[in-house]
């Protein structure tokens, strides 16, 4: 049995060690602590450009289908100023983090999240985590019938005793504040189920008080919009409806993920596979048959092998579809017919359908600092906005009435984001993680240099003549956050500097892409002065031929070079002084910021010399 197992077998569902070190002085919490702590929604953090490790915490909303209320965001972009770094980051699960939160200050931070509307339970951990269905706010067609089972989704997989732990931790215990189930998901739960489905623990019927042997993901979306990379889910439902929107039935598609660990075969990224359609009276009890059968089922003996994606693999469709009967007494018919996938990014102003509009707004890599973020905070205080994050880490802001378009568009004109720029073809579909300085698992950079990887990118297919988009996607590990095994070109950090390139997904997020390089490497050169950083690399794609309509590359063959120079390796929205000159590249730049600064900030001076003065 995995260490973590343990912790979890031993942790009073979610509670210890976790509620002994919140009441300690230290700056940061045990290793066996950090484990429980992911099931509130919060991973311990280090600024790793700086060489004292410097403790803080990263906090992960749930937000079902993206959906913030204006009241959470508020307070979200405050807690975020007092706190945190003072940015906020949208997520590709379509929610937002908070970075750089203090030990002594978490419970402060949490509670407030919890008193606004909000919640981070289940946001991490071996559990299913927030539930994915499209952002845009439509009130016709598939799209509330998705949105309300995302939200039953959510609420059936909410741990029960957990919830309690969490907030007897964060709210002192105020059971005012609980995630109460949805009428369907009462009915669900009242409903007698197969013998199989109940875990033996009475406090935790569903998970049982080892809860999941990993992460589990859901997402829901109607025939056609792919914007949630349906395929990349444990457990992906397309649903149908009748003619007056009410759920009539679900495709339903197992097994998707993108995590793999490098030079480890028996990892591997991976697309669902299709289970058949089910009616929509028998939905949820699909849903919570399938993450009981992965909880009896899946490995937990190696955490690299414990996802349902192995559990198809090793042992087949045909055997989970004769498992599924001990958990599952509905009917299970071949899928329906689909319309073809496609990836909506929802830019730009749309009518809502209810007499209302929504403006999507391109965000690039998902952060919001400087400027967006004030220009945000005034829109969502003066006209009450609810916001939706969408899976490209971009921003809805939805419910705006017609006498208000103007004013809301004339602030946003005066941040750049003109109506003509909300739509820029590559940069509107590509997303990054944050890898570098904050996530521990990162191996190189992602967001840090991904303005300047999608602006190569652009020059190069502009100069091709290349006019359909392009869908560049790049994370600074293998595990695969940014989704890039699905893009027409995935760069996944594979050492110091450097790349697996992968190419060949589909625009539709229907096709796996396919490595083609190990190494790509990115180089560190001096030859931009004393203080400059050159990044510089020569990329040669040896040809993407259009699978699924993905614009050939054979004239590619010479390879090109994308520079990355920058003085300081701090964020584009970095508030250390020395920076006057914002990054025009980032659709938020902070104004402290300068991007080709002769010299870089007061850390990195230090770190810098320190370095030149290095043996070798």
């Amino acid at each position: 049995m995995a260490k973590v197992e343990a912790l979890k077998l031993a942790s009073d569902h979610l509670r210890e060690p976790l509620a002994s070190e919140l009441e300690n002085d230290e700056a940061h919490f045990s290793n066996g602590a950090v484990q429980i702590l992911k099931f509130h929604g919060s991973y311990q953090q280090t600024n790793r450009d700086q060489r004292q490790r410097d403790w803080t915490m990263m906090l992960r909303l749930r937000s079902p289908g993206g959906r913030v209320p204006a009241q959470l965001y508020l307070a979200l972009d405050q807690l975020a100023d007092r706190y945190g770094n003072g940015t906020l980051r949208a997520t590709t699960r379509q929610t937002f983090q908070l970075h750089g939160i203090p030990k002594q200050d978490l419970r402060t931070v949490l509670g407030t999240i919890v008193r606004n509307l909000g919640s981070t339970l289940a946001a991490c951990g071996d559990i299913n985590r927030n539930v994915m269905a499209p952002a845009a706010p439509y009130a016709t067609g598939g799209y509330p019938a998705a949105r309300r089972l995302a939200d039953d989704v959510a609420a059936l997989l909410t741990p029960r005793a957990a919830l309690g732990a969490y907030l007897d931790l964060w709210v002192d215990g105020d059971m005012a504040y609980r995630l109460r189930p949805t009428p369907r998901v009462r009915t669900v739960n009242r409903q007698p189920a197969p013998g199989a489905v109940h875990s033996g623990d009475e406090q935790e019927p569903l998970y049982g008080n080892r809860y999941l042997p990993r992460k589990f993901k859901v997402g829901v979306t109607v025939p056609g919009d792919n914007s949630i990379d349906v395929l990349t889910q444990d457990l992906g439902l397309v649903v149908f409806t009748d003619a007056i929107g009410r759920l009539s039935g679900a495709n339903v598609y197992v097994g998707g993920g993108m995590g793999r660990t490098h030079n480890k075969e028996d990892t591997f990224a991976r697309t669902g596979d299709p289970l058949g359609y089910v009616q929509g009276r028998q939905v949820l009890a699909l849903v919570k048959a399938v993450v009981a059968l992965q909880r009896d089922h899946g490995d937990r003996q190696s955490r690299r092998h414990a996802r349902l994606k192995y559990l198809l693999h090793d042992r087949g469709m045909d055997w989970f579809k004769a498992s599924l009967p001990h958990y599952f007494h509905g009917d299970v018919r071949p899928l329906r017919k689909e319309s073809a996938r496609r990836l909506e990014h929802y830019l730009g102003w749309q009518r809502q359908g209810d007499g209302l509009w929504f403006v999507g707004l391109p965000v690039m890599t998902g952060r919001v600092a400087g400027p967006l973020k004030d220009t945000l905070r005034e829109l969502v205080q003066r006209y009450q906005l609810e916001l939706r994050v969408t899976p490209n880490q971009d921003i809805l802001l939805c419910g705006i009435a017609p006498s208000q378009k103007r004013d809301v568009q004339d602030r946003l004109d005066a941040i750049g984001l003109q109506q003509s720029a909300m739509g820029e073809p590559t940069a509107s579909h590509g997303i990054a993680c944050p890898a570098l300085p904050t996530c521990g698992l990162a191996i190189t950079e992602s967001e840090r240099i991904f303005p300047d990887v999608l602006a190569r990118f652009d020059a190069l297919r502009q100069s091709l003549g290349i006019h359909q988009p392009l869908l560049v996607r790049m994370t600074g590990c293998p595990n695969g956050c940014s989704r890039p095994y699905m893009a027409e070109v995935g760069l996944v950090g594979s050492a110091a500097g450097h790349y697996q390139l992968w190419l060949g997904g589909a625009p539709g997020l229907t096709t796996l892409a396919r490595p083609v390089l190990d190494r790509l490497p990115l180089a560190q050169s001096r030859g931009y002065g004393r203080h400059r950083t050159g990044w510089r690399t020569g990329i040669s794609i040896p040809g993407l031929t259009g699978i699924g309509g993905a614009p050939s590359f054979q004239q590619l063959g010479h390879g090109w070079t994308i520079p990355y120079s920058r003085a300081c390796p701090c964020p584009p929205w970095s508030t250390k002084a020395g920076r006057s000159k914002p990054d025009p590249r980032f659709v938020n730049p902070s104004p402290h910021h300068q991007l080709d600064s002769q010299r870089p900030c007061a850390d990195h001076q230090v770190i810098e010399a320190a370095a030149s003065s290095s043996p070798g």
